[in-house]
């Protein structure tokens, strides 16, 4: 998890936020697929595994505004424990890094309505980051800012109805990598 090409995950990840909020469940599962196996590199069995994990706690949380955290902070934390055990070096709590997961899930919707600022959205992101990847909040936080960043990109892409074609996912796309690029310094000092 510490060794990943940026231009890849940044992509797929924009990829698997389209597919979410066209409802492409489908499509969003080959996402997470891609996204697992470019991000972690976990072998096939647990890439899959974990790529089915994501697409039921995404699902639970999905609904608005009858969705289910608790279902999907379990379903994320049977992830991570899929990570964790293919991660030698991982020392992270399961359970803790789900919550960290969905809170910023929730910290992102409540910044959609405008009830949370873009700087509680970038922190919660810095949390997890620092948390999983067990390094200074200082050192991840860019990378936090730049993928929240994506997430506003994202957002006006789904208030002007979702077009495919638009090409503000190419922005929302650059903004991943450059996040995912300052991601990977990050971790790496």
């Amino acid at each position: 998890m510490r060794s990943f090409d940026p231009r890849i995950v940044g992509a797929v990840e924009c990829r698997a936020w389209e597919t979410y909020y066209r409802r492409e469940w489908a499509a969003f599962l080959v996402a997470s697929v891609r996204m697992v196996r470019a991000a972690f590199r976990m072998s096939w069995p647990r890439t899959l595994r974990g790529a089915w994990l994501v697409l039921r706690a995404n699902q639970k949380w999905a609904p608005v505004p009858d969705n289910d955290p608790q279902a999907a902070r379990a379903l994320m934390a049977a992830f991570y424990r899929l990570l964790a055990a293919s991660e030698p070096r991982v020392a992270f709590d399961p359970e803790r890094a789900s919550e960290l997961e969905v809170e910023w899930w929730r910290a992102h919707r409540a910044h959609q309505g405008g009830a949370e600022s873009f700087e509680s959205l970038a922190a919660a992101l810095t949390d997890l980051y620092a948390y999983t990847y067990a390094v200074p909040a200082d050192d991840v936080r860019r990378a936090a800012e730049l993928r929240a960043e994506a997430m506003d990109v994202s957002d006006a892409w789904v208030a002007a109805g979702c077009d495919p074609t638009d090409p503000q996912l190419a922005r929302e796309r650059a903004l991943l990598v450059r996040s995912y690029a300052a991601l990977l310094a990050g971790v790496h000092g």
